[in-house]
C-alpha cells in the first residue's frame, strides 16, 4: 500500500471547524509536525480537504 508523508506548513488558527478537525484527525498536531499514513480512499478525501495547509509526499 502506498503511503503518503503529510507535514502541515500553515497554522489552522482562523480556519473553519471542520478543517481543525480534519487535520487533527490526520494526526497533525502543530506546524511543521510529520506523520506517515496510509494512503486509503477516507485518508486522500481528508487530505483532499485541507491540502492547502499541507505538504504532501509519496515514500
Amino acid at each position: 500500500m502506498t503511503k503518503l508523508k503529510l507535514t502541515q506548513v500553515k497554522s489552522v488558527i482562523d480556519r473553519p471547524k471542520d478543517q481543525k478537525f480534519t487535520m487533527r484527525s490526520l494526526g497533525l498536531k502543530k506546524v511543521y509536525h510529520s506523520v506517515e499514513i496510509d494512503a486509503t480512499p477516507s485518508n486522500v478525501g481528508m487530505v483532499e480537504k485541507v491540502k492547502h495547509l499541507l505538504k504532501v509526499e509519496k515514500v
